[in-house]
């Protein structure tokens, strides 16, 4: 079983920690930026609120560039989770404290929030676009569909970037990361709007003052990221290999 663990305060708060949150928040900061803003930019240039086929593959592709370049710029400083669920994961495969992690959180919610209001600030007051499901996708199958691309993101995250036996993969894992995103993005968006990522849906819900459905992209996110945090840190990791923890 990996080694779940809750983690000390002292741990929590020294400079590394302290520097992990900074590069969270600016990491997922740069991300909702770039993410929110291609679903802005592609309905004002369109001045239609209906997504259809070009701009799906438009705002995957700007998600996979952007998660490619928050996870590069935060992976030797925090990890470049830029993801609750992520952290979730990684938290329940032992390579990361919880209470580490509660402040991941803190600093992913916050980066998504400051985000979306520098949006709402230089688009001149544009609606900012909340995640919701498609019209005849219940919440039971939008929840199912988030689990599943959470949880081969989440996956994808262990395979490349945390697994201590990646070797080479390691180097490319910001790559492989940023395209499962876009991937999924492609498959779930007509459905489920995709966003693997609960801050991803929270910034844009506290600034729009619209919370209609989000419960969906927290639960479905932390199922799925939860079961690759155990499938892959009790299966594929051997529990003698350092905690990515101890390296924060």
């Amino acid at each position: 079983m990996a080694g779940i663990s809750f983690g000390r305060f002292d741990d929590s708060f020294n400079s590394a920690s302290i520097k992990a949150y900074v590069a969270e928040f600016i990491s997922t900061l740069l991300f909702v930026f770039a993410g929110v803003g291609s679903a802005i930019a592609y309905g004002k240039l369109t001045s239609d609120a209906a997504l259809d086929p070009a701009g799906l593959v438009a705002i995957a592709v700007c998600h996979g560039f952007a998660l490619f370049v928050a996870v590069s710029v935060g992976a030797n400083i925090s990890g470049g989770h830029v993801n609750p669920a992520v952290t979730f994961g990684l938290a329940l495969g032992g390579q990361i404290t919880i209470l580490t992690g509660i402040f991941y959180w803190i600093a992913q919610l916050l980066g998504s929030i400051v985000a979306c209001v520098l949006l709402k600030f230089v688009t001149g007051g544009l609606a900012t676009p909340i995640h919701s499901v498609a019209k005849g996708v219940g919440a039971a199958e939008g929840v199912v569909m988030e689990i599943v691309v959470t949880f081969a993101l989440v996956y994808t995250v262990y395979a490349t970037a945390a697994d201590p036996k990646k070797g080479s993969l390691g180097t490319i894992a910001p790559i492989a990361i940023g395209f499962i995103v876009g991937a999924n993005i492609l498959a779930a968006g007509p459905f489920s709007g995709g966003s693997m990522n609960p801050a991803r849906s929270f910034g844009p819900a506290v600034v729009s003052g619209n919370f209609h459905g989000n419960w969906i992209y927290w639960i479905g996110p932390l199922v799925g990221g939860g079961l690759a945090g155990l499938i892959y840190g009790n299966v594929f990791i051997n529990n003698e290999h350092v905690p990515l923890a101890s390296e924060y």
